[in-house]
């Protein structure tokens, strides 16, 4: 008898439990397809606010002044001068800018036809004065060929 109580009591307690752990599993579910559905949402926002389907700005509206944010500073090294008699000169440049960029601000300042940029990325070095390491900060140049005939005055000659 007593372990006929016994046993029902079990029998109890673990169908309980059972159906416990069947409706905790359909309250997981739930939680992650509310949670897949709040993900789906966001990223249709996403896509309909990213730049691949927004409108185009016609050069017109976006003209900005390129030159001195790109341009830094000529470089003067022997190298540089002697490219120069090839119609090649050599440019300090910012480290975000693009050979494209390059292009409209040498066109924009020295207003010359540029054929040809080459941009050249220097990397850090590291230098040492005493016991005192550091660095010396890369930057990024930019080899420029214009036209022939055309010329840039970077140092009067």
């Amino acid at each position: 008898m007593l372990l006929d109580r016994l046993k029902r009591k079990i029998q109890r307690l673990s169908s309980s439990k059972k159906s416990l752990d069947r409706n905790n599993e359909r309250n997981k579910q739930a939680v992650k397809e509310q949670q897949a559905q709040r993900i789906r949402e966001k990223q249709k926002e996403i896509h309909k606010v990213s730049p691949a389907v927004a409108p185009k700005l016609s050069d017109d509206k976006r003209k900005v002044v390129v030159a001195p944010l790109v341009l830094r500073v000529p470089q003067i090294t022997e190298k540089a001068v002697a490219l120069q008699d090839q119609n090649q000169y050599v440019f300090k440049v910012a480290k975000g800018s693009s050979k494209s960029e390059v292009k409209k601000a040498i066109k924009e300042v020295y207003g010359v036809d540029v054929l040809k940029v080459r941009i050249i990325n220097v990397p850090a070095k590291k230098k040492r004065l005493g016991r005192t390491s550091g660095w010396q900060s890369g930057y990024k140049k930019a080899m420029v060929a214009i036209k022939k005939g055309q010329i840039i005055e970077i140092l009067p000659r």
